[in-house]
């Protein structure tokens, strides 16, 4: 059942998003992307004229968030050189590798500048239509350690398969190659409670997705079950399907009133 418009807009309004640090993961390497973008890092790619990682922040501002760190490595000059110190209403610090260290290793060099409670983390190559101040609703009802947002896809093989309980729990992680078929991935977007970044270790290479969040799992970790439409850019297969993506919607997930009905059920 649809929520209707001033419901969704109240029911937003009570989240204060701005209270919230977000971080985006920006400093992959894009190997298999670099024939396409051989110049620049994969989150300036180009889809419509616009970079990826624009469609990001404004999804971010959409919500009401105030403050992004962006965690950069490779060509991560040219980021800083685009963006600035601004963006929208978005305040943009950076948190520069001097060594590739992965998604858990990346965040980890970032917590100095996380000064929130929570933080919300966005891989800089993938995107979800979703209303992100629903995701920060419910990770706050109930007690949430750590959380993912999973999309439904009709093959989990180039992503792995993420299996949930009935009351949300995340019970399991199956591996890329073990993975077949319809089923849950995770869709690169989480809430966290800051103080457990500290767990992971400072100046290594570490993975969120292949240690971290299995550490977790029966122990806070839980899945949103998100119905909005996703695309990553990590391939040239999927990097020239995102003109299309971007260009059907034309808009943000709140701009389509993906309400909280659910996780956007």
């Amino acid at each position: 059942m649809d929520m209707p418009k001033a419901q969704r807009r109240k029911m937003r309004e009570t989240i204060n998003f701005s209270n919230i640090t977000a971080v985006i993961l920006a400093g992959g390497l894009g190997t298999r992307l670099r024939p396409a973008i051989s110049d620049k890092p994969k989150v300036l790619a180009e889809v419509l004229g616009r970079s990826f990682l624009t469609y990001l922040l404004d999804q971010l501002s959409s919500a009401g968030a105030c403050k992004v760190i962006l965690c950069t490595g490779y060509m991560g000059d040219k980021v800083q050189a685009v963006y600035g110190d601004t963006y929208r209403s978005l305040n943009l610090l950076y948190s520069q590798e001097d060594k590739p260290l992965g998604t858990g290793g990346a965040l980890r060099l970032a917590l100095p500048l996380i000064e929130s409670d929570y933080v919300l983390v966005m891989n800089g190559d993938s995107y979800v239509r979703t209303d992100l101040s629903c995701y920060a609703k419910w990770f706050l009802q109930g007690d949430k350690k750590a959380s993912l947002v999973l999309v439904k896809v009709l093959d989990t093989i180039r992503y792995g398969m993420v299996a949930v309980e009935k009351d949300e729990t995340v019970s399991a992680f199956k591996e890329k190659e073990r993975s077949k078929g319809a089923g849950w991935i995770n869709a690169g977007i989480y809430l966290i409670k800051t103080s457990f970044l500290e767990t992971i270790p400072v100046g290594r290479k570490f993975s969120l997705e292949r240690k971290f969040f299995p550490s977790l799992v029966g122990n806070g970790l839980f899945g949103y079950q998100c119905k909005g439409e996703f695309i990553d850019i990590g391939t040239p297969e999927s990097y020239a399907a995102a003109e299309f993506f971007f260009n059907e919607s034309k808009v943000t997930a709140v701009e389509k009133n993906i309400g909280c009905g659910g996780q956007d059920l």
